[in-house]
């Protein structure tokens, strides 16, 4: 048997978890909940109920009608048998005490006596309200993007489908030409087309993506391409993880972006190096340096502002959209990308990406119930 002694110490312990769980639901972001199967009736509210959407425990009835509206018809599925019904994961919409409908994710799970029947329920509620409004803005650029590229490639188009209607007595050299602007169009909008409409910049990152690509071939064949303008053009890789969880098309754009820009604002014989590694904060960091005279130091905050062309590019063809489009890409892959001068190689641009250690698993989404439902409480 046990001693008072073990008891009281059993006891402490107990009293001592139980405060750090009371300290974790206090402070935590996500509205934890927990409702009696029998009356339908909230028995717990976490304090960020009130902070998130202004209810108290003794005020929620609103909140309680929208998190417990379809659990009577679970309950009764989970009794005839249906255990995919334990604990399921939903997006819906929960109405704020000032009236306004809140985007919400809810994840719950039935809490059963010991004859396997339901007798309460326990859930969080995660507000998606910036989630929302991210995917809004992503198709919102992707949108401004499309338009901004179409019109003048439609013009380039329209202008060399008419040379080489009326361009019949022009020599086979020039008719080539002709020929590769055609070829360089059509190339830009499949790219459009493929991978900058607004549902594909919508997808990027959002969900977890396939383990699709190597990041040292991925450096590799920018800087292939890249050779074909500047034959300087190095690459250096170390301890990269063999596979990393990206879209291929939209890091290659980056990168792509990158590298142009340091031919762009470089001389001719500038040899410019292109370096893949582990960060040491975690991650992968993809760097491009140019060892070229560096960005003007009053500029270098602004050079992924939409539109923002420097003091040096009087002269360079350019919209001033590149790196904003390289920026929100990285963005919604969850990474960063900087701008800095670096005294012994010029500009430095740095594109930084959270993968993991373990990038070669293909991973299931998370939080999901075990038929995958989302039409439960």
């Amino acid at each position: 048997m046990a001693t008072v002694t073990e008891l009281q110490a059993a006891l402490r312990q107990s009293q001592a978890e139980a405060e750090r769980y009371r300290l974790l639901l206090q402070h935590s972001a996500e509205v934890s909940w927990m409702a009696d199967c029998a009356s339908l009736r909230l028995t717990w509210l976490s304090p960020a109920a009130e902070r998130q959407f202004g209810y108290t425990l003794e005020s929620a009835q609103a909140l309680a009608a929208g998190l417990l509206q379809q659990l009577p018809a679970r309950m009764a599925r989970h009794a005839n048998g249906d255990l995919s019904r334990l604990r399921l994961l939903r997006e819906t919409e929960l109405p704020h005490a000032d009236g306004r409908l809140l985007p919400v994710e809810i994840e719950s799970t039935l809490i059963l006596d010991e004859h396997g029947a339901a007798v309460s329920v326990v859930g969080i509620v995660r507000d998606l309200s910036a989630r929302r409004e991210l995917a809004a803005q992503q198709k919102k650029f992707a949108s401004m993007l499309s338009h901004e590229f179409r019109t003048p490639l439609s013009t380039i188009d329209g202008a060399v489908q008419r040379l080489e209607m009326t361009g019949a007595h022009h020599d086979e050299a020039t008719r080539k030409r002709y020929r590769k602007i055609q070829t360089a169009v059509d190339r830009m909008l499949a790219m459009l087309d493929e991978y900058l409409s607004p549902e594909r910049m919508a997808s990027i990152g959002r969900e977890r993506q396939p383990n699709e690509i190597s990041p040292a071939t991925l450096l590799e064949s920018v800087a292939e391409q890249a050779r074909r303008r500047r034959d300087a053009v190095s690459v250096r890789t170390d301890a990269l993880p063999q596979w990393m969880r990206c879209d291929p098309a939209g890091m290659r754009l980056c990168l792509e972006i990158l590298l142009d820009n340091a031919i762009k604002y470089t001389s001719a014989n500038t040899p410019i190096e292109l370096i893949g590694k582990m960060a040491s904060e975690g991650g992968v960091e993809f760097l491009v340096r140019d060892h070229g005279a560096g960005v003007p130091a009053a500029e270098l905050a602004h050079v992924f502002d939409k539109s923002f062309r420097g003091s040096n590019a009087v002269g360079v063809a350019g919209s001033g959209l590149g790196l904003y489009m390289a920026r929100a890409v990285v963005d919604v892959h969850g990474g960063t990308v900087t701008a800095t001068n670096v005294s012994e190689s010029g500009a430095e641009f740095r594109i930084w990406l959270p993968v993991g250690p373990a990038a070669g698993k293909s991973l299931a989404r998370s939080g999901g119930s075990s038929d995958n439902s989302l039409d439960a409480s």
